[in-house]
């Protein structure tokens, strides 16, 4: 078996989630669009509860859950959506900002907006040269780049690439004085953090279930209902399904396995906190002891704000080893059967330098000698050294070659 220390990318299933999921795999395989008989009202019924289920996992109301694909649907729905609603098919101006550190799941919508006449705008963050919060985005900066035809803003809760946290509080103080929306992408933050959408002052949410340990193909949108409603207009159209905004037949496998895995991501986070800070530390100790010269890409570990927020999620870790090409190590230690990246597994089939890394101010060489590495609940200790082992051996392999 591999080691994997790949947990931004995807998660192993839960075997508990698993569980919950292969009865409706079976025999309880109803349609849930079926009201007709008391197998496609039982999935009906399935559904609604794991609606409910996913919407106290974070501080929804059931009503304002739409599920989805996963996170890039989701992420597609809520900006796209919201640009229609807009009125950019109409003509009217109109401007959203994001982040030069989001996914490319939110910059390649955006550049699809921009290619219809959607001014998008990517705002810069605190470069890595004050480390103390690099990877943030000043709310100040937000406030300036705001204008009239702004109605949006785009934001990565916890960057999937360095962990940076944003304060989306601030965040949404500033959006919402402007009278704008605020769409935080929570895919990496489920199980790692808390996450109470409403708390967090977010308008739109997305989210992923396969970042927290349940199934691939399936996610959620959350749209806020409660206070201040948002509307938006849907993509997928067809037999109506979850109110309009996203027609298809209901994975009601996978919208259970969300649901629990959901509530393990939240029931679990007091032990898994710890667990995964522990080992991450480890893990930069060892690296820091073996590798001459290592660095660390993003915001510091032990990073707390003033009202006691983590600035950095506990299971990531991302560093750079100045000398060594990263794309060569990651071969090296995929041979040793070492499972690490070098960044977003979206946009791995093409080699080019993190366009996060950039962004903190880094140059080309020094982002392609980064490695990112993602911990979670089933990381062990003997993962963790056997990690240290083959990167420190991989590093020093290299070296000797190049001199």
């Amino acid at each position: 078996m591999p080691t994997y220390l790949d947990n931004h990318a995807t998660t192993r299933l839960d075997p508990r989630v698993l569980d919950a999921m292969l009865p409706w795999l079976t025999e309880r395989y109803g349609n849930a669009g079926s009201a007709t008989h008391a197998m496609g009202r039982e999935a009906r019924d399935a559904v609604d509860a794991s609606r409910a289920r996913m919407a106290a996992a974070v501080g929804a109301d059931p009503r304002e859950i739409v599920f989805t694909s996963g996170a890039t649907e989701a992420i597609n729905l809520a900006l796209q959506g919201a640009a229609s609603r807009h009125g950019i098919r109409d003509g009217r101006p109109g401007r959203i900002l994001t982040l030069a550190t989001e996914h490319p799941a939110v910059l390649d919508t955006l550049d699809h907006l921009a290619r219809r006449g959607l001014a998008v705008e990517r705002l810069p963050v605190v470069p890595q040269s004050w480390p103390g919060l690099a990877g943030r985005i000043d709310p100040a900066t937000i406030d300036a780049a705001w204008d009239d035809d702004t109605f949006l803003i785009s934001v990565l809760l916890a960057n999937n690439e360095i962990g940076v946290v944003q304060d989306a509080r601030a965040i949404a103080e500033v959006v919402h004085r402007r009278g704008g929306l605020l769409h935080l992408d929570c895919s990496q933050a489920l199980g790692r953090m808390p996450v109470d959408v409403d708390a967090l002052g977010a308008d739109l949410a997305s989210f992923s279930a396969h970042k927290f340990h349940g199934p691939k193909g399936v996610g959620a949108l959350w749209v806020r209902r409660r206070g201040r409603p948002v509307r938006i207009d849907p993509l997928v159209f067809g037999g109506g399904q979850e109110r309009g905004l996203r027609s298809g037949t209901h994975d009601v496998a996978g919208i259970i396995g969300m649901a629990t895995a959901a509530e393990l991501a939240v029931t679990e986070l007091p032990a898994d906190v710890p667990l995964m800070r522990r080992l991450r530390d480890r893990l930069m100790a060892g690296l820091a002891a073996g590798i001459d010269g290592l660095v660390l890409n993003g915001p510091p570990l032990d990073g707390i704000l003033a009202d006691g927020a983590t600035l950095r999620l506990v299971n990531n870790l991302n560093v750079r080893v100045p000398g060594v090409d990263g794309q060569t190590l990651l071969a090296t230690l995929d041979a040793e059967g070492l499972a690490v990246s070098s960044g977003s597994a979206c946009s791995s089939e093409q080699p080019r330098p993190s366009h996060v890394l950039l962004a903190l101010g880094l140059d080309d060489d020094q982002a392609r000698s980064s490695l990112r590495f993602g911990l979670s609940r089933f990381t062990t200790d003997e993962e963790i050294d056997t990690a240290i082992r083959l990167v420190a051996a991989g590093v020093a392999r290299l070296r000797s070659l190049g001199r």
